[in-house]
């Protein structure tokens, strides 16, 4: 009997639990249903249709001056420094001595070659009365002829001179030392004096990549350095690499810099600015460009059918409160999202307000 009483209190406890669920479920059903009304509601924008500006485009980069040449003057083989003519600072002319080597071994070969030249004269005579042999005469030749360039190096290998006209930047021995031919120079290269070509100068700048077809050999460049204030310098363009870095996006472009009344250093800090003319590009709104969080990357939305595209750029020239925008995913009648474009993320729904 105590079982059947507690049958009808069961019944009663399930059927408050099934309808509290139920009531639970419909709650949560018609709270999704909700969400996804406002997932699915359109933000309001506005947009702005882009269309192409001409400008006159000047870039300008940071750079490190160079030596035009800069050369590491070293013999051919390690050996005993005889005499050193030459100071750090010292300015050369090309073909001054820098500094001459030991020449026992020269010397000793030179006399070997002087008795060479001798045997083989006799043997030229003694081969017109026919008293020698062809082949006789051919191998004295042929030892003499290889000596010869052996003493000719040797000679330009012991007395080394200036390869350019330049400043002496380094000297890494004392006369009498031995040149063991380790690495000497503050460059890691092994070295007697160091050598460098001051006028001209030269400047390496990475160039972004979108601008390769405008950079032409021979173009100007304007040059100023932060330790001469109002001075302008101008260089000229004579190389630009033939390839891309595909890490940098960048390409290396050479500017020779000639160097008034030697002002400038190498070593020295610069800013180049290069004249690209006028150009048709995209300008935006400064606010129409976002940044992606603890990144540098820099983008933008458009309207597409009504949805909104993210889409990367690179940032050109400022003009106040325009930007120049790049990038190959924007095109005349694009429609750049100028209000409203903080809140989207990719593929929302866009209503474009008027």
């Amino acid at each position: 009997m105590k079982y059947l009483k507690a049958i009808p209190v069961i019944v009663i406890s399930s059927l408050i639990i099934a309808a509290c669920s139920s009531k639970k479920n419909n709650q949560l059903v018609k709270n999704a249903g909700s969400e996804t009304a406002v997932e699915k509601s359109a933000i309001p924008v506005k947009v702005l249709t882009l269309t192409k500006t001409k400008i006159a485009r000047t870039i300008d980069y940071t750079a490190t001056i160079l030596p035009f040449e800069e050369v590491n003057i070293a013999p051919s083989s390690p050996g005993r420094i005889e005499k050193i003519y030459v100071e750090v600072g010292d300015r050369v002319n090309k073909g001054d001595n820098l500094f001459l080597m030991d020449r026992t071994q020269l010397y000793a070969q030179k006399v070997q070659l002087a008795n060479l030249e001798k045997d083989l004269s006799r043997l030229d005579t003694l081969l017109m009365t026919g008293s020698a042999k062809q082949q006789q005469y051919d191998q004295a030749k042929t030892q003499y002829e290889v000596l010869k360039t052996n003493v000719d190096f040797m000679e330009q290998n012991t007395l080394m001179k200036a390869p350019f006209n330049g400043v002496v930047t380094g000297k890494y021995f004392e006369d009498g030392e031995l040149y063991s031919g380790a690495p000497s120079s503050a460059s890691g290269k092994s070295a007697v004096v160091t050598v460098m070509q001051i006028n001209p100068l030269k400047i390496n700048v990475a160039i972004t990549e979108q601008y390769y077809p405008l950079i032409r050999t021979g173009m100007k460049a304007r040059i100023t350095a932060d330790v001469y204030k109002g001075e302008e310098f101008t260089g000229r363009v004579f190389r630009k690499a033939p390839t891309i870095s595909s890490a940098t996006r960048t390409f290396i472009t050479e500017i020779e810099l000639p160097n008034r009344n030697d002002m400038l250093k190498p070593g020295m800090f610069a800013r180049v600015y290069l004249d690209l003319g006028e150009v048709e590009t995209f300008v935006a709104p400064a606010s129409a460009v976002l940044t992606q969080e603890g990144t540098n990357v820099r983008y933008i939305f458009v309207n597409d059918n009504n949805t909104a595209n993210r889409i990367e750029v690179t940032l050109g020239k400022r003009f106040d409160d325009q930007l120049e925008i790049l990038s190959a995913d924007i095109s005349e009648g694009s429609q750049l999202i100028v209000d409203g474009q903080s809140r989207l993320i990719s593929g929302d729904k866009l209503d474009v307000v008027k």
